[in-house]
């Protein structure tokens, strides 16, 4: 066993070699000292010069660890034993947090958590971004006041455990091992009532949970969606072929219904044997095959394809700052990009003259036209088709304008065809909300060389227990 001399609280010891001057094995036990964190929360520690990544590690924690990947100069390794514990390491409110794929950061104080979050956006934008000084310009953390039963959406996987007993829960990570779970400590807490009561009538009525090695089995996920203001409640269960296979139907109907607040009960079809959860087609079962919430004062349609926020008590924080952000006073025309079922969009259209949706997917631009009208605004008009091809070719061909620009991509940023015709158009403003701060601060950075500063930063907390972390951009013209 390979040791380090112990040490106590965060610096990095000294006398660490930073050269690696010996060769690590699979399988191989070394004690180490963790000494940062990565980019999706897991603890970093070094043992002569060799860099190890450990997921359930705490900076601060001196750790006993087995290597179970090994390249040239870092590698992958197991916490076996936690022989010093870092004074930010917490006892994980759920049973299964370590082997579940959900929550990676349950083990880190949630005060720490936030913490790293700013800093992981901070390093974005100045290492990626080239910003100096970028902290002058954030804002303090936004974090949850309850960091626990916050999402509005699961999609639980159903099969059946090594004794052949139905199962359903949350994959362990980086495989699609079920780890068995009903009382999820970040879902709703309606779910684990639903969950009961589905895997009680599979039982009861025999009905077989989908094997994705041979394509054979019945109900491959059970997906469920919150209304957190409405109330309301839907249970989609996906299955590999269509409603009729559901013996006795009712009689889960009839369960479901016992749930306060149950208002949708339908079924997805998905036949593909791919990892896809949702197949196209929607069945209905009992009820509409939607619900209703609001975000703030604006009313949405969620369906089991909708693409909604799942934390809706931070995604009015996300998009109140957007809307501060813009500066809207009336008279402005605003283009939102990736609009998905035109969530921003209508947030915006509450305070702008004019805003132009757009959007890939056909179904969420549905949605967001059907949302408009629901919510009365008559100022909002939507694309169907691609960002990068749909802004280019609407500013070529009829020189479309905008005073303000939101773009909300997903994980791989904004293509740079878009980013040009964006410069193109010079708005005042450009409002840009993130799911992933190195593909900001990359985009901020290309914009930055295109005539655009960032005025501020706002870090919202949308995913607490896990890496993933939200922020919002403001944009501005440079003076020329």
């Amino acid at each position: 066993m390979v040791r380090i001399p112990e040490t106590s609280g965060y610096k990095n010891p000294k006398n660490i070699n930073l050269e690696v001057n010996m060769e690590f094995k699979k399988n191989q036990m070394v004690e180490l000292y963790i000494d940062d964190i990565g980019n999706e929360g897991e603890g970093i520690g070094h043992v002569d010069g060799y860099a190890l990544f450990l997921k359930d590690a705490v900076v601060g924690d001196r750790v006993r660890a087995k290597i179970m990947k090994a390249k040239k100069k870092y590698g992958y390794a197991r916490v076996e034993e936690v022989l010093e514990p870092s004074r930010d390491r917490v006892k994980p409110v759920c049973p299964v947090a370590r082997p579940c794929g959900g929550c990676t950061l349950q083990h880190l104080s949630y005060e720490k958590q936030l913490e790293y979050k700013f800093r992981k956006v901070k390093n974005c934008l100045e290492r990626i971004g080239g910003l100096e000084n970028i902290e002058e310009k954030m804002e303090p953390v936004y974090g949850m006041d309850e960091p626990y039963h916050y999402r509005n959406k699961a999609q639980f996987p159903v099969g059946t455990d090594k004794e052949g007993n139905l199962v359903t829960g949350f994959y362990a990570g980086k495989s699609h091992q079920i780890i068995p779970c009903t009382d999820c400590a970040i879902q709703h807490p309606v779910n684990q009532k639903i969950l009961e009561k589905v895997l009680h009538y599979m039982r009861k009525n025999h009905i077989s949970a989908y094997d994705e090695k041979t394509g054979k089995g019945l109900v491959r996920h059970i997906v469920t969606r919150v209304g957190f203001t409405t109330g309301e409640v839907m249970v989609c269960l996906v299955l590999n072929g269509n409603r009729k296979k559901l013996k006795n139907a009712e009689q889960l109907v009839d369960s479901l219904r016992e749930i306060e607040g149950m208002t949708s009960i339908c079924v997805n079809v998905n036949r593909e044997r791919t990892n896809k959860i949702l197949g196209s087609q929607i069945e209905e079962v009992y009820g509409p095959p939607y619900i209703y919430d609001y975000i703030g004062n604006v009313k949405y349609q969620i369906g089991p394809l909708s693409f909604f926020q799942v934390n809706p008590r931070q995604t009015r924080i996300l998009y109140e700052k957007a809307l501060e952000y813009a500066q809207l006073e009336g008279e402005e025309t605003v283009w939102d990009l990736y609009c998905g079922i035109g969530t921003i969009s209508l947030f915006l259209a509450q305070k702008a003259k004019q805003v132009y949706g757009v959007e890939i997917v056909p179904e969420a631009i549905d949605d967001a036209r059907l949302n408009a009208r629901m919510n009365g605004f008559d100022n909002a008009q939507f694309f169907v088709g691609k960002a990068e091809e749909v802004l280019p070719g609407e500013y070529e061909k009829n020189g479309v304008y905008a005073d303000v620009i939101v773009v909300d991509p997903p994980r791989k940023g904004c293509d740079g065809k878009l980013l040009d015709t964006m410069v193109k158009m010079a708005p005042k403003r450009i409002v840009y909300v993130s799911c992933d701060p190195a593909t900001l601060a990359r985009d901020v950075k290309i914009l930055g060389e295109q005539g655009y500063q960032v005025d501020k930063v706002s870090v919202v907390d949308q995913f607490g227990h896990s890496g993933h972390v939200e922020t919002v951009c403001l944009l501005s013209r440079k003076d020329k």
